[in-house]
């Protein structure tokens, strides 16, 4: 590493994409990631290849579609030699430093049972040096600080629940038990600005990942009220839950996996009120925007240190979420707010304030990264670098669609869809395929297939069954399974052992 290239990659747990650019972006205050838009690249059209937590940062981490990774659920083993960015990036001389979490699944196989790296979906990637232990189930450090600072709490899920001034029972936007400055999102923050300085006379590369705004919502004063809920508009929807469950059977099961209440801490009978979401929603956005006042401290230490302008600087979501939309919550679905993420990237020498409209997607990072510093891509990325877009080229011969995949099963114990829709372990799971007009939604048990139509009524309008649209449906259900076949797991297949011996 002879000439010094830092990179900084930060993911923002369940930031919709419509908060940067999009409906809600008017309603949030997100002054430094706009700030930083304007120096950077933006992706307006970039997904999030499989959902949740896990495997999304499965696929963003290894540059992997789950169907060849396979880590496709929160606590579904990645398996312990898969390429990964942490890994790639040794390769390269750097120490892969994690200041948060990965989620990720250890492989058993690799692990005694009682290994404490075999007990939590959470535990980091293979490759990673844990600096900042910061989990949404554990972290303990942060509650040894909170402890630290005179914070009483019976239990740690107890630090979720808001908590009323003045003795009261609590309402939904009251603050959280802790002060804006000893937040998980602060906390996070303080220990990347007190560990990184030294390392600034070398190259490095540093994975920051933030838990917020990812539920339960619950945000510190001013953040939990710094939003009026009656000024926001309510959730995309059609009238009647009974009418988003009639577009499709896998929408009964969705819509009952999670809820408002769900959502927050200490509400169990919480009521899907246009109050109650209102509300929610203003908790969710002040969350981001203390996200965003926190991304501007890191971005302003790179400045202050003279490492800006030496280091790519990598902002995005691990997924999307629903925030009530289509009455849903969370981010197990098929809808574009579940998938649709922001993507900001800054490279030195790289454009400045421009917006790329190409589909790109959430395993595309990982192989700009490796690129970047100057390292060959392993044979099981299926993601593409995007280095041109940064350079302000566009590849003749780019995808024209975006894939997704979620599987919604569970090996114990059997969920909701599986339940209710009559799915096996081993078809429970759908794939996605969205072009410039149409998304197609096909599922491996035999349940009908959906198609929307980017134009008129678009998601809220099944059309999968009009005869009009059967061309459509053949041609895009074609596409997908050729997308799938050109895409199996090539990490051996390019390989061909000889006489002279292996060759790749």
């Amino acid at each position: 590493m002879q000439n010094k290239r830092n990179v900084l990659f930060i993911i923002i747990d369940q930031l919709r994409a419509d908060c940067v650019l999009g409906d809600l972006a008017d309603h949030v205050d997100l002054p430094n990631l706009r700030a930083f838009m304007e120096d950077s690249v933006t992706f307006t059209r970039h997904f999030s290849v499989t959902n949740p937590c896990g495997p999304s940062r499965a696929s963003l981490l290894t540059g992997q579609y789950a169907m060849n990774h396979r880590s496709v659920r929160n606590g579904t083993p990645l398996r312990h030699d898969t390429p990964n960015i942490a890994t790639e990036m040794r390769k390269a001389g750097y120490l892969p430093m994690l200041f948060g979490y990965t989620d990720t699944s250890q492989d058993p196989r690799a692990f005694h049972p009682n290994d404490p790296a075999v007990r939590t979906y959470e535990y980091p990637m293979n490759g990673f040096h844990e600096m900042m232990e910061m989990r949404l189930e554990m972290s303990f450090p942060w509650q040894s600080h909170l402890m630290n600072r005179g914070y009483t709490f019976d239990n740690y899920w107890d630090v979720y629940k808001p908590v009323s001034p003045d003795g009261q029972p609590p309402h939904l936007n009251d603050p959280a038990l802790y002060a804006a400055e000893d937040s998980d999102t602060a906390f996070l923050t303080n220990a990347f600005l007190e560990m990184m300085p030294a390392y600034r006379q070398q190259s490095w590369f540093a994975h920051l990942t933030y838990i917020r705004p990812h539920p339960p919502l619950v945000a510190p004063a001013p953040y939990n009220t710094m939003y009026d809920p009656q000024s926001l508009p309510l959730p995309t929807r059609l009238e009647q839950p009974d009418d988003e469950q009639a577009l499709h059977p896998f929408f009964t099961p969705t819509m009952q996996n999670s809820s408002a209440a769900s959502f927050v801490e200490g509400f169990p009978d919480l009521e899907p009120t246009d109050e109650n979401i209102r509300t929610l929603r203003a908790v969710y956005l002040g969350l981001a925007t203390e996200v965003d006042h926190h991304v501007g401290r890191v971005v302003q230490f790179l400045k202050d240190t003279g490492q800006y302008d030496n280091t790519m600087v990598v902002i995005t979501a691990d997924h999307g979420e629903m925030l009530g939309d289509r009455h849903s919550w969370g981010k197990m679905t098929v809808y574009d707010a579940a998938y649709h993420t922001p993507l900001i990237i800054r490279m030195p020498d790289g454009e400045r304030g421009t917006q790329v409209t190409k589909v790109t997607e959430s395993i595309d990072i990982m192989p700009t990264i490796l690129e970047w510093v100057g390292q060959d891509l392993p044979s099981s990325v299926d993601g593409k670098s995007l280095l041109p877009f940064l350079k302000g080229k566009t590849p003749e011969d780019w995808r024209t669609f975006s894939m997704s995949e979620l599987d919604f099963a569970d090996p114990l114990e059997p969920t909701l869809w599986q339940q209710q829709l009559g799915t096996k372990l081993d078809n429970s799971c759908l794939s996605i395929l969205r072009d410039d007009r149409f998304t197609l939604v096909e599922f491996a048990a035999d349940l009908p297939p959906m198609l929307f139509v980017a134009e008129g009524n678009g998601e809220m309008e099944n059309l999968a069954d009009k005869p009009e649209h059967a061309p459509t449906l053949a041609r895009m259900t074609r596409e997908l399974l050729r997308h799938r076949m050109k895409n199996m797991d090539k990490t051996l297949s390019n390989w061909m052992i000889t006489p002279e011996g292996p060759k790749h």
